[in-house]
């Protein structure tokens, strides 16, 4: 007889879903016998069959790990307890399968078949199929032979046009939600445990929690947590959009809430669930009308008088904590506030996961890296990119379709979901968290920077060694730099340096023009900066970047206005040093006058590194002649050197008109008025010497000998 183990039910890798895979410590899988992929019967409220994989050595020994569907076919939650013994599925000849919604699936059997190849089925089991975009429940109505079997390539799968509707699939669990099995946990402990097991609190003498309230940006996945756990624990869940509940006459929108609260305590377990509760429960002092006044009242009594206090729940979601009324926010009401905040690197990728299982994807896409460049990406931004990469796989598909035929099962199977199409998504979806202040940098990279070479090594060590090692930084216990200021002339190349630390970094890219911060209105310049500066939090890892900061940071004490520059200096002084430290978020700053910068801002800690761009010298013009002069057809008589030696003094800017000058000049010779397009020979077109000769005439240095010297003269008092 074969060995039966009792074993904790925990959440399944988010890879292994669908796949009818049970997570097993090794030791336990050698006992059993079930090396290789064995088959194991596990037994909570009914049977189910699942193939034996290796855990990560991490695990606890004494735990299971299976997903949502499996856990809903036995009838257990997480943490719950079941029976685990070694068991043997003969292949299947045929299995019949029904649906539990109306559905038309075009090569069904075929797509059912490829999804549950090698995966052991019982007779009664419920299965979940993922899609793109959604998923399909079926039901197993017969099998051949009876008895656990595993589906082989030779099985048969028939799909019945009858639905089995009142044995719908559980549609949602912890599984399909990425990137947040901290707060997944937390609002286990809140929602689950008492829903589940009251009489535990009744045995501490405790009240029961009374309401969570989950905050976070729009997207980051509040209402399907709350749906995930009302899926788990099997619980009646109600769910409340904040405006539907209200109403033009007197006492209606409260009478609406009343019957909402009574039909959750009559079906109880019951989860309520707000979404946008600041529209319906705002700060009562800052309302003009009486409705929201009463809206308020009446939820903060309902809350306080639930009679079946552990049966339910009350969540609200909402992007805008601040804007709710203090009463509703305090022990006994909303008794745990949770941020579901926007993923890092690890849950992009679990995210996606989730959102590529029922697509066929090619096998050089690499979600690892997809993961590495969705920085601000929440998870509706993920869901959405990858449904666009599934779009643009159509777009291949859809001059071969006839629209009056059925696509062939062939062109089906043929569908991939290349790297391509990624590409192609990442195009067209913008970051949501980044939305108003996300700005799509031209690429640069560090070899369209003409010299500057040390400038070059300092803002790598200052912006990516941070966010690429931070470990580093940790062992050798230093703070990494947490802002850097470029000076130098006008032209020199501090905006194009900027652009290049965007693009290499590979960080979110926020650029702050000076001017557009201020405002006439008192406070409102402020309020921009904090904007600025949450949403740099918000979508870390990321750069800010001031062009010409003086504007903006003028020493105080020297301005004749309202003193709107003054509170600006102090609110990014207390955003840079201030008690709330700036994690991943490097701030870059361009002036042509550091001597009109608050010295306050210069200190360290602050702009912790000062990084002069000089005018180029005779090698960096060179260099920056061979940048510009690269896409260009030069004569043979053309010398970068001669060009170098020429424009002493020149800036970047400066060179680079000058070789548009030479080019126009150039095409002057070639196009006669009222030329046709046919007649133009492009290949003939050639910039000679003589042309930058002419150009050198015409376009002169914007930096005078006096204005040079100047600068030259402020620059060496902040060099360091």
């Amino acid at each position: 007889m074969n060995k039966t183990i009792t074993l904790k039910v925990a959440e399944a890798y988010h890879r292994d879903v669908g796949r009818g895979i049970a997570r097993l410590s090794l030791d336990l899988i050698r006992d059993m016998g079930v090396e290789g992929g064995g088959v194991v019967e596990i037994l909570g409220k009914k049977s189910i069959y699942a193939v034996a994989w290796q855990a990560s050595p991490k695990d606890s020994p004494d735990i299971i790990r299976i997903d949502g569907n499996l856990r809903s076919n036995l009838g257990v939650g997480i943490d719950d307890k079941v029976a685990v013994a070694k068991s043997e599925a003969r292949p299947a000849k045929r299995i019949v399968v029904a649906p539990t919604t109306r559905t038309r699936l075009i090569g069904g059997p075929q797509y059912l078949h490829r999804t549950l190849l090698g995966r052991p089925i019982v007779k009664g089991e419920q299965l979940k199929v993922e899609m793109i975009s959604s998923s399909l429940g079926f039901v197993v109505v017969s099998t051949a032979p009876k008895g656990p079997v595993v589906v082989a390539a030779e099985t048969e799968i028939k799909i019945l046009k009858e639905t089995i509707e009142e044995m719908a699939v559980r549609d949602v669990s912890y599984e399909d939600i990425g990137g947040l099995a901290r707060e997944i946990r937390m609002v286990r402990e809140m929602i689950e445990l008492p829903l589940r097991h009251p009489e535990i609190f009744q045995k501490l003498g405790i009240r029961p929690p009374q309401g969570l309230l989950l905050f976070g940006p729009p997207g980051t996945g509040k209402t399907l947590i709350a749906r995930a756990v009302a899926s788990e624990t099997e619980a009646n869940f109600i769910s409340i959009s904040g405006p539907e509940i209200t109403s033009k006459f007197y006492g209606e929108s409260e009478k609406r809430l009343r019957e909402i609260f009574e039909e959750a305590e009559r079906s109880a377990p019951s989860i309520i669930f707000i979404d946008e509760i600041d529209s319906i429960a705002p700060k009562r002092e800052e309302v003009a009308g009486d409705l929201e006044r009463r809206v308020v009242a009446q939820l903060l009594s309902l809350m306080d008088g639930l009679a079946s206090r552990g049966e339910v729940i009350v969540v609200a979601a909402t992007n805008r904590p601040n804007s709710l009324d203090p009463a509703i926010r305090r022990g006994g009401r909303f008794d745990r506030e949770i941020e579901i905040g926007i993923p890092d690197k690890n849950g992009r990728l679990e995210i996606l996961y989730v959102h590529t299982r029922g697509m066929p994807l090619a096998e050089e896409v690499d979600l690892e890296a997809i993961a590495e460049m969705t920085h601000g990406f929440v998870g509706a931004d993920l869901a959405s990119l990858c449904k666009e990469a599934a779009m643009h796989t159509l777009k291949r598909l859809i001059p071969d379709l006839d629209s009056e035929e059925l696509i062939p099962i062939r062109v089906l199977e043929g569908l991939k979901v290349t790297d391509d199409d990624f590409r192609f998504a990442l195009k067209m979806i913008e970051p949501s968290a980044m939305r108003e202040v996300f700005v799509e940098v031209a690429e640069v990279h560090w070899h369209q920077v003409g010299g500057l070479e040390r400038a070059k090594q300092e803002l790598v060590e200052a912006v990516e060694w941070p966010l690429k090692y931070p470990e580093a930084f940790e062992a050798i216990g230093i703070r990494p730099p947490r802002g850097v200021l470029l000076f130098g002339p006008p032209g020199t190349g501090k905006t194009l340096l900027a652009k290049a630390v965007a693009t290499e970094s590979g960080v979110n890219f926020i650029s702050v023009k000076g001017p557009e911060l201020l405002s006439k209105w008192v406070g409102e310049s402020e309020r921009a900066v904090r904007e600025v500066f949450r949403k740099a939090k918000q979508a870390a890892p990321s750069l800010i970047f001031f062009d010409e900061v003086d504007s903006i940071v003028p020493a105080r004490g020297s301005g004749l206005d309202s003193h709107a520059t003054e509170r600006v200096v102090s609110q990014i002084l207390t955003e840079l040093d201030g008690v709330v430290e700036l994690k991943d978020v490097v701030v870059l700053a361009a002036t042509n006058r550091p001597d009109l910068v608050d010295p306050s801002l210069l200190r360290p800690g602050r702009f912790d590194r000062l990084i002069r761009i000089p005018v180029p010298d005779g090698v960096a013009r060179e260099r920056i002649f061979e940048i510009h002069l690269s896409g260009m057809p030069l004569a043979e008589d053309v010398s970068v050197a001669d060009l170098s030696e020429m424009t002493g003094g020149w800036t970047g800017a400066d060179i680079e008109t000058l070789c548009r000058e030479a080019g126009m000049i150039a095409l002057r010779e070639s196009i006669t008025p009222g030329m046709r397009r046919e007649d133009l020979i492009l290949d003939r077109i050639l910039v000679e010497e003589r042309h930058f000769r002419d150009a050198f005439l015409r376009a002169k240095p914007h930096l005078t000998p006096e204005m040079a010297a100047d600068y030259q003269r402020v620059m060496k008092e902040f060099e360091v």
